[in-house]
């Protein structure tokens, strides 16, 4: 069978366990989940064993100790993985949630109520977590979903899927609910974003290159879940002791994943003062400094940041620093520089930090706290499928209700339109 026939089966295949996921009740779904859960658990050596061909293939190819992070998967990870799958046993299951009832005046009785998207496409670069986590996710909510994952962790994401699926298989899964597309030609995401009547959405999660080909070749509707080109800005009142421990967090804990800082915008007031004191501890970190004229000329160590840095998502050691007049210059740089992603401000103003999370156009906003703590689990959310950076249907982490749609239910009793 050639690429886009089989390409049109996995979406007939997906139609079909829409409709079936549609009949499952949340308690049916939660024991399905439980199920996945202890299939992973009884699957870790194998899960492992995939990861370390995966790994050995990325060591050869040459990706970078960001990239290797992203790909790794250690007991704490499965771990992870596992409790992420079973909270979702927790959650209020939004799947049939009357949002809104009314009556009108001739009695008919109206309701607004969430119902599954249908068909979920998601294609995703590195992470295998996400390949828990976006099956798990939409199985809750019951979407079929295609996951087509990066070819540098193919072998992880098929054990990862098989077992989810036989975990799901010994509850009743509906069959082909959750696929996986283990081709790892290009071909195959053109071929899953042109698949209208079978697929509804398409979320795709990676770099610029990924969201650019996605959106221009997709004849489906795409939730883009973009670059994280997130900023820092620490204004003239910041707390400097807190700003430093903050800072640190959002570059050095996992300068691999989308929440991490990628520059930091000084008010020149602190700059002379403050700045001697970020280089000295993010070098002590192995981070890379650039900086702009005036932060180098306050430190001259700094390397010469270029005009394509301040657009630059570096997943990696790398921090990018420029020295600001205002509050208001720090803004207008992150509203065109930034991805709208997840941008925070330092101050000890109200003020200050009331005209920053009014006027920034991100999807989180933040105030003295560090940017690491956009995502779902951190958000109360549980398990989410990714941060949604377009402002349509979706902004921000995306959970269970983001993963629904609404339908409006009309009860009547013969009423006819004069």
């Amino acid at each position: 069978m050639n690429l886009h026939d089989h390409m049109i089966e996995m979406g007939d295949r997906a139609v079909a366990a829409k409709q079936q996921l549609a009949t499952l009740s949340t308690r049916r779904k939660n024991l399905i989940l439980e199920a996945m859960a202890e299939s992973l658990d009884a699957g870790r050596a194998q899960i492992k064993e995939a990861n370390a061909r995966d790994m050995a293939a990325g060591r050869e190819a040459g990706l970078s100790d960001a990239l290797l992070d992203r790909l790794l998967l250690t007991d704490r990870r499965i771990d992870d993985m596992i409790n992420g799958v079973r909270a979702l046993t927790d959650l209020k299951d939004p799947v049939g949630q009357k949002i809104s009832r009314w009556v009108r005046p001739n009695g008919l009785v109206i309701q607004k109520i969430r119902v599954p998207i249908g068909v979920i496409g998601i294609i995703y670069e590195s992470r295998p977590n996400v390949t828990v986590d976006a099956a798990a996710l939409c199985f809750k909510t019951s979407n079929a979903v295609i996951l087509r994952g990066g070819r540098e962790a193919i072998e992880s994401n098929m054990a990862l899927v098989d077992a989810l699926r036989a975990g799901g298989a010994s509850k009743g899964i509906p069959p082909h609910a959750i696929q996986l597309i283990t081709v790892t030609d290009h071909d195959a995401v053109r071929e899953l974003v042109q698949l209208q009547g079978r697929v509804d959405l398409i979320i795709p999660r990676g770099g610029e290159k990924l969201i650019r080909a996605v959106t221009e070749q997709a004849h489906v509707p795409v939730i883009k879940h973009y670059k994280g080109n997130c900023h820092i800005y620490v204004d003239a009142t910041a707390d400097q002791a807190k700003a430093l421990d903050i800072i640190e967090n959002a570059k050095c804990s996992r300068p691999g994943v989308c929440n991490a800082v990628e520059k930091v915008l000084l008010h020149e007031a602190l700059a002379a003062e403050f700045l001697p004191k970020l280089v000295e501890r993010l070098t002590a970190k192995r981070v890379e400094l650039r900086g702009d004229a005036a932060a180098r000329a306050i430190a001259p160590s700094l390397l010469e940041a270029t005009d394509a840095d301040w657009d630059e998502e570096y997943l990696d050691l790398i921090l990018a620093i420029r020295v600001v007049p205002t509050l208001e210059a720090a803004i207008e740089h992150i509203n065109r520089h930034g991805s709208h992603h997840s941008d925070a401000i330092l101050s000890e103003d109200q003020r200050a930090q009331d005209t920053f999370t009014q006027q920034v156009d991100t999807a989180c906003v933040y105030a003295n706290a560090s940017t690491r703590f956009t995502d779902g689990g951190e958000f109360g959310m549980g398990a989410e499928i990714g941060i949604s950076t377009d402002k349509l249907h979706a902004r921000g982490p995306m959970g269970l209700e983001e993963l629904t749609t609404y339908k409006y239910v009309v009860q009547g009793s013969g009423q006819i339109r004069t």
